[in-house]
């Protein structure tokens, strides 16, 4: 007890400790001139920050404390909402000529089940919007954040880049973006891009998570610069063009012993009625136990008839009531005769139609990026809790960093801290050594470009075998077996074995093998009999 108030006592002088120096740094970085814009959210948001007007947003924003800080951010209040509050900078901010840093904190303080957290940079508002109707369609140069929900999980990078040639804008996507921190702690957002070398870093907690080039066609989809070439969207087909690869043999004859009336299935004259079969017992018999009830109105509700129970005569019996002989596969069916394939002569190939010029086709040394004019949030999502702080629109690095290492870090290193004690108090501390090392290497693993849209399911299973010790290994087993499934896949690739299809005439299903061999009589048809219908309403009525 005593330890573990002297521990509250040392992490609450930290958290003093680190206010002052947050403080501190804060009034340097606003006085600094490689900062264009900074908010610690340390004093209220409104009068500085608009909310939007627009009545879809009926989200209310808070000026809250992250929760175990004296630290202030802007929190989403309210579950299932749509949200949009928006800062203008004192002056649109260019990207072309310098490298730019975009920088934010978000604490997910009850998860992100679905929703989004990331933020908008939008153009100047002579491009069509205004600050007190923010929404959706408020156009924006860059989107970049967490969001997460279903299959997507991922830190976005949006670029929205004008075609210079028919004026048209177009979102252009990262590739193989990071994933979002499945914790509850507080994490931060890096972007730095140099127009210079056309390069991207994005950085969650300060380490690089991916690098990419604005140009590249790998990196962005679609990519910035156009094909050069496009289908010709007025070429048509030719009416004489044969893309079967194969067709039928136009010479063959169906064999004359070819029977295509024969049943696909036939009576088992071999089979015989089991020993010990009672065929003079129904399967079913009246209840002797019921009575018909007192208040029962015969000419209300009918004749009354007594509910029918399983014989038990029949439970030590193979069967009762009249027995059928069972269908069995009649091996003369062949079906119906279809003539055999053979390659066609007139093959001409799967048509496509010709590629003319691109004439949107443009290329570039640089993206042209739009200017910066406003920083906003606009957002929906299922949870609340959502907490965002010390948003940062930079030029240098070093700043970006020392601003991590001021506002960021101390708060993390607590609450992990704290999280390490929580673990351990419920027996979850078990993540050491060569587990906690095999964790890392998953984490590491799903990030794997190739795992494709399978990471979102190799995040949750590890997710969830940090959570449930008890399942760890049997979870662990099935990591491995889909990433190494995946894996053997890229390479060696593989066809699927398609499944053999047996031709049905008539509509009728091959069921021999599952009827019973007392004659192919389904329990499921008892089921549906008239006498239990009638069985079902008066026990209806009895109840009512």
């Amino acid at each position: 007890m005593i330890v573990m108030e002297e521990r509250e006592q040392r992490m609450r002088c930290s958290l003093l400790f680190a206010a002052l120096l947050i403080g501190c740094f804060v009034t340097q970085i606003c006085s600094s001139s490689d900062s264009i814009f900074y908010d610690s959210f340390d004093e209220s948001f409104e009068g500085r920050w608009i909310v939007s007007e627009n009545e879809d947003y009926s989200g209310v924003w808070q000026h809250s404390k992250s929760d175990g800080h004296e630290d202030y951010g802007l929190l989403v209040s309210e579950k299932a909402r749509k949200y949009a509050i928006v800062k203008e900078l004192e002056k649109p901010l260019d990207l072309q000529d310098t490298t730019t840093i975009l920088q934010f904190e978000v604490r997910l303080q009850q998860g992100l089940e679905c929703g989004g957290a990331y933020l908008k940079y939008l153009r100047p508002q002579d491009s069509g919007w205004s600050a007190k109707l923010f929404n959706n369609e408020s156009p924006y140069s860059i989107m970049f954040g967490p969001d997460k929900c279903g299959a997507t999980n991922k830190v976005h990078f949006i670029l929205k880049h004008k075609n210079p040639i028919n004026g048209e804008y177009t979102e252009h996507h990262l590739t193989s973006p990071p994933s979002v921190p499945s914790d509850k702690l507080t994490h931060v957002y890096t972007a730095i891009i140099n127009p210079g070398d056309n390069d991207l870093r994005i950085l969650v907690d300060g380490k690089e998570k991916k690098k990419a080039n604005f140009l590249s066609t790998e990196d962005f989809q679609p990519s910035i610069i156009p094909e050069k070439t496009i289908p010709d969207p007025d070429d048509k087909k030719p009416k004489d063009w044969d893309e079967r690869a194969k067709i039928p043999d136009p010479d063959a004859v169906k064999p004359e012993d070819w029977d295509e009336n024969a049943p696909m299935e036939i009576l088992d004259e071999e089979a015989e009625m089991p020993e010990g079969w009672l065929e003079s017992e129904p399967e079913e018999i009246e209840d002797p136990e019921s009575l018909k009830p007192e208040d029962w109105d015969d000419e209300e509700d009918g004749e009354w008839e007594a509910p029918k129970i399983e014989n038990p005569k029949c439970e030590s019996a193979p069967g009762c009531g009249e027995w059928k002989r069972p269908m069995k596969r009649n091996p003369d069916y062949k079906g119906k005769w279809h003539a055999p394939l053979i390659e066609n002569p007139n093959y001409k190939g799967i048509w496509k139609p010709r590629q003319i010029p691109n004439p949107n086709y443009f290329t570039l040394e640089n993206p042209n990026f739009d200017p910066i004019a406003a920083v906003g949030i606009e957002i929906w999502t299922m949870q609340d809790g959502i907490l965002f702080d010390n948003i940062l629109i930079g030029n240098d690095e070093k700043v970006a960093k020392s601003i991590r290492d001021a506002t960021w870090k101390p708060k993390f290193l607590v609450e992990d801290e704290k999280r390490k004690a929580e673990e351990k108090s419920t027996g979850l501390d078990g993540l050491k050594g060569i587990q906690k090392a095999v964790f890392d290497v998953l984490y590491k693993i799903a990030e794997l470009p190739f795992l494709g849209e399978r990471k979102t399911k190799v995040l949750e299973l590890v997710d969830k075998a940090k959570e449930q010790p008890n399942l760890t290994v049997g979870l662990m087993v099935s990591i491995v077996v889909v990433v190494c499934s995946i894996s053997l896949k890229v390479l060696f690739g593989g066809k699927k074995h398609g499944k053999v299809k047996v031709e049905v005439e008539d509509g009728k299903k091959d069921e021999g093998e599952r009827k019973m061999r007392k004659g192919g009589n389904n329990e499921d048809d008892h089921d549906a009999t008239g006498a239990r219908k009638r069985n079902a309403r008066r026990e209806q009525r009895q109840v009512d």
